[in-house]
Order: structure tokens, then sequence, then C-alpha cells
């Protein structure tokens, strides 16, 4: 199995996660895979559940968002895992980011759009850790290049897209302020890695001209609808570790009201073909969607839920 791995720290993910978001496991070779995320967005009521049960059945990479509202519920359902002894912090990959997003046993974590400017970052971050009940997000990502108005958390959290009057207000915090700000937070220890999320080539390589740490990973919507293959060339080449979200295409936009018009991926010929052709070693239409990506050396975070489609996704 492919893993991925972080230049500055060294540290290994595997090629799976899930949206929610993500396992580690062993690799052939011994080293550890966290390529599993536990995927998108779960609701609150649930929330806490999901997790627990996710590390119960072998995710440690997870991907969080405080843009997705469920963060103290997600951190519940670690410290249970984590109080049970089913799984010690340093087995999770949290990864979060500056909206938050949602992370996991090599927590990933992301950056709201409202606090991109250099004096709300530190706080936001502070905020989102005490949330999950934990002292570092191991991978933080920058989740939108795009700053908003500042609003203050007492106020409204998450802060979504909207002001109070519906609409969208721009801040002007230059991409360069807000990634100093983050290279702060490697300094005093509360992430191990940053990166980006939903940022094309110029972007990225503008951000290397000035960066102390370089990003490590990439965050993207990938499948076979939307390749970014020019994105991925571009990534190799500055070794920057590329994760994908929506890996089942229109699918995942459903919720939101939109992808209605686009064919299904789950349904596509092709991908039917593929999975018919492995029928034998019960291989589902999302399993070859997934495959498609991992293959690659990327890492994947389908939304997960359901316990038996966890399974079923671990085994891609």
């Amino acid at each position: 199995m492919t893993t991925i791995s972080l230049k500055r720290t060294g540290q290994k993910l595997g090629t799976f996660s899930l949206i929610f978001h993500g396992r580690i496991a062993m690799a052939d070779d011994g080293s550890v895979r966290a390529d599993l995320d536990c995927g998108r967005q779960v609701n609150k009521e649930t929330c806490a559940d999901t997790v627990y049960n996710a590390i119960k059945a072998g995710y440690r990479l997870f991907d969080a968002a405080a843009d997705y509202g469920n963060e103290k519920q997600a951190g519940e359902g670690l410290r249970r895992a984590l109080q049970e002894g089913i799984v010690r912090r340093e087995e999770i990959c949290m990864l979060d980011g500056l909206i938050p997003s949602f992370g996991g046993a090599h927590p990933f974590k992301q950056l709201w759009n409202t606090f991109h400017a250099r004096q709300h970052v530190r706080g936001a971050t502070k905020m989102q850790l005490e949330h999950w009940g934990i002292d570092y997000f191991d991978l933080f990502l920058i989740h939108f290049p795009v700053s908003l108005q500042y609003v203050d958390p007492s106020h409204r959290y998450p802060a979504e897209w909207y002001g109070d009057d519906g609409k969208v207000h721009m801040e002007r915090v230059p991409m360069h302020e807000t990634w100093q700000a983050m290279e702060e937070l490697v300094d005093e220890g509360l992430v191990k890695n940053i990166g980006l999320s939903n940022c094309q080539g110029s972007l990225i390589l503008d951000v290397l001209q000035y960066a102390k740490y370089e990003p490590q990973v990439l965050q993207i919507e990938l499948h076979p609808y939307l390749t970014q293959e020019a994105l991925i060339d571009l990534c190799k080449l500055w070794s920057i570790a590329v994760t994908a979200y929506s890996s089942f295409g229109p699918q995942s936009y459903l919720e939101l009201g939109m992808g209605k018009t686009t064919p299904s991926l789950l349904q596509h010929g092709t991908i039917r073909c593929h999975s018919f052709c492995s029928r034998k070693d019960h291989i589902a239409p999302a399993q070859v969607l997934l495959r498609w990506a991992t293959q690659r050396g990327i890492a994947v975070i389908p939304k997960k839920e359901l316990a038996a489609i966890s399974s079923l996704n671990m085994n891609y």
C-alpha cells in the first residue's frame, strides 16, 4: 500500500482517510498508514458515536473543520476512545484548518475564512484545540484562499460564509499574512504541519516564495470528472502531499442541493464495469473510485457515517 510522507516532519500518511476522517494501519513495509480519512460533515447528534466507532473500526486520520459545527461532539468521541485505551493520541492524525475542518488520529484541521488576519489565527486555533480536547493538530490547513470579515465566535460560531445581513463580506488580508501566522503555530507547537486547501498552482507558487515552512499538504476536490493532473504534477515536483475530497464526484454535493444534473459516478458505465469485473472480490463502485485515487499516491477522505460503509471503504 502506498503511503505519502510529509517532507518537513517525515510523518507518513496512508492513502485513505475518512471524511471525518481516517485510519492508521501498518503498510507492508512497516510504515504507518493513515490514508483512510473518516470523511466530510457528520451531524451533531451522531458525531461523537461516529468518531468513536470509526476509531474502533481502525480509522486513525480525521479531517475536521469549524464550518461543520461538530468539533465539540467529535472531540467527545475521540476522548472516549482515548480514555478506554482503544487508541493512543500519537496514533491519531488530526487534520484541521483555519476554517476548521475535522481532525483525528493524525488530526487534520482547517482554518476558516473569518480567521485569516494575523491577530485571529492563534486564538481560533486554541479554541479548536479546546473543542477537540487535545494539545496539537498534526496538520492545519487554510480551508479556502478567501478572507472574510471577522466574526467573533461569541456572536456566531461557526461563522459560515454570510454576515448577519445575508451577504458575503470580504476582508483585505493577503495570503502571506495568514501563512506567516500559521508558521508561528508550528513554532509554538500548536500544530506540526501546515498546508493549503482549494488552492491552484499560481497561489501555491506564491506561498513557496516566502514560506519559512513550505506547505506539506494540498487538499482538493478530485475524481474522474475533475482529474487535476497539472496541479498534482506541480505538487509532486515540490513534494507536497495531496489529499482528495468528493471522491464520488457529484454524489458529494447532493446534500448541498448541488450536482443533481450531473450523472452519478457510482452509476457510470466505466466504473460499474470495473466493479462487475471484480465481482468475485466483492468490489463496489465506491471502492473502484477510491482506488482510482489511492493508486496515484493520493489520500482520500470520503464521507463516512455508517459503520457498514466504513468497513467497506476500508477494504477499498
